[in-house]
Parts: C-alpha cells; structure tokens; sequence
C-alpha cells in the first residue's frame, strides 16, 4: 500500500517542480527583454546646462509642460513603444567639472535605477568657464561617459550638440569637439543644432525669453514694466514677445537666447524624433 502512495506523491512533487521551473523561465525571459526598465518604465535622463533645466520658464509657467514633459508626452503619442519616464537633472551655470566636483553627480545621478538611455548636454558653460577649453572638455566629456558607463552599464549614452546659443563660430568649435568625443566612444550622437537653428529662421527670437534690467527701461515706461519685474535686482522677464513692441527698439533687448517654451518644445520635438526608432527597433528586438 505505502508504495503507491509514495509514487504519487513523487509525481506531484515532480509536476510542482515543472511547474516552478517553467515559471523561472518566463520571469527570467521577461527580465532578459525589459532591458533596464524600472517600474515598468523606460527611464530617460537628461544631464546639462541651463538650456536643458528651462529655470526660467519654470518660474514663470510652473504648470509647463516642460522640456521632460514634452518628450514623454511625444513618445506617448506614437502608440507603439513603452511607457517613458523622463529625469531632468539639468543644472543652470552648470560644466561637467562642476557636475562631478560639486558631488551632484554622485550624490543625483550616479545611482538612479534602471537607467536605459542617458543624454549629455554640455558645452557653453565649460566654454566661458573651464581653462584650457579646448584640451579640458574632451577630457571632461570622456571622463564623465566612463563614468556613466561604469555605473549605468546597460544604458545607451548619447552624447548632444549645443543649441544655437553662442555665435556660429563658437557654436561650430564646441559642437567640433562634441563631436569628436562621440566618434571616439563610438556613441550615437544627437545634434539638435540643425533643427534649432532651421526654426530659428522663421524668426530669429521666437525661442527665446526677454530678460531685461528694470533699470534700463526708460524711467517713463518703468511703472509700466514693474508688473513684469522681479528678483533683485528688479529684472524684466516674459517667454514671448508681448513687451517687444515697447522696448525692443533697447540695445540688448533680445541678447538673452535661453529658450523659452517654445524653444523647449522644438527641442523636445526632435528629441521624440530621434528617440522613437531607436526605441522602436530595441522594442522589435526584444531587448
């Protein structure tokens, strides 16, 4: 009598164990295509300067939406990838030496979860602010990739030219070097000038906001500029051109080219653009 008993309790036994090791199998086909996904998510970070954090469109828009906004909302919009969260860490003033000495870096970036695509936006910072320019910020952005690489192994790097910013020499210099650093890691590179420079030709000062010292309006114009005004000292701030009609004939009226929300959504636009095949082909890859 035992025997049969015994029989059938090694049959179950042996089906329990079918059954777990089928289920380890899916969980570890299923880890094995989400790639580095966290939560469910494709996480998306953003690293740069100014021109990448909007500070100023913040303040003034707060409900946005802002440069992260627009590209996961983009990406969204196409249907067929995988949900998207987007992490601006962008900093204004900030250079990659800074990002790494300030220990910002290490304290913000270097241990978020599940990294899968990381881009690096640096250059006019480090242009106007690091020695030795031209030798130091190669160094600097080969530096702060191998960080990036070591700590975040299975994202993709993708290093991004700067924005029309400075004037077209200084553009091309940093974007040269940009580029450079790129070929050697043998990283994809993004070059948003392009796109931002052809939008730029509908209007050359539709993508950036007015700042302006309160002090240099005319005196008889002051009371009227006050509600635009704020900060210490008082400086005049809007994201369009509502006040260029009154105070754009100024020298240094329009010198100010941080992008307003319509230069964040250029930006956005073609970051959707040149994420979503990437995304796209990962996706039919299965990784």
């Amino acid at each position: 009598m035992p025997r049969p008993k015994l029989a059938r309790m090694t049959t179950n036994c042996f089906s329990k164990l079918v059954r777990l090791l089928s289920l380890a199998t899916l969980i570890f086909l299923l880890m094995g295509t989400s790639r580095a996904e966290h939560e469910g998510k494709v996480q998306i970070l953003i690293l740069g300067d100014s021109t990448a954090e909007g500070s100023i469109p913040r303040k003034l828009v707060k409900e946005g939406p802002h440069l992260e906004d627009v590209i996961r909302q983009l990406l969204a919009a196409e249907g067929d990838l995988p949900p998207c969260n987007v992490i601006n860490l962008a900093l204004s003033g900030e250079y990659i030496q800074r990002l790494v000495d300030s220990g910002r870096y290490e304290k913000l970036a270097s241990k978020l979860p599940g990294l899968d695509y990381i881009f690096v936006r640096y250059g006019l910072n480090d242009n106007a602010r690091r020695e030795d320019f031209t030798n130091n910020f190669p160094k600097d952005l080969h530096g702060l990739l191998a960080r990036l690489r070591a700590d975040h192994p299975a994202a993709m790097l993708i290093p991004m030219t700067v924005i029309p910013f400075s004037d077209a020499a200084t553009s091309a210099r940093i974007n040269g070097l940009i580029r450079q650093v790129a070929e050697k890691e043998r990283l994809k590179l993004f070059d948003i000038y392009p796109r931002y420079a052809a939008e730029l030709e509908k209007g050359p000062n539709m993508l950036n906001y007015r700042r302006f010292p309160l002090a240099k309006i005319p005196e008889k114009l002051q009371e009227f500029a006050k509600p635009f005004a704020g900060g210490t000292p008082p400086t005049v701030v809007v994201m369009d051109n509502r006040l260029d009609a009154h105070f754009g004939h100024l020298p240094g009226w329009f010198s100010d080219r941080h992008p307003n929300l319509a230069g964040y959504h250029v930006i956005g636009d073609e970051t959707a653009k040149f994420l979503a095949p990437i995304l796209r082909e990962r996706k039919a890859k299965g990784k």
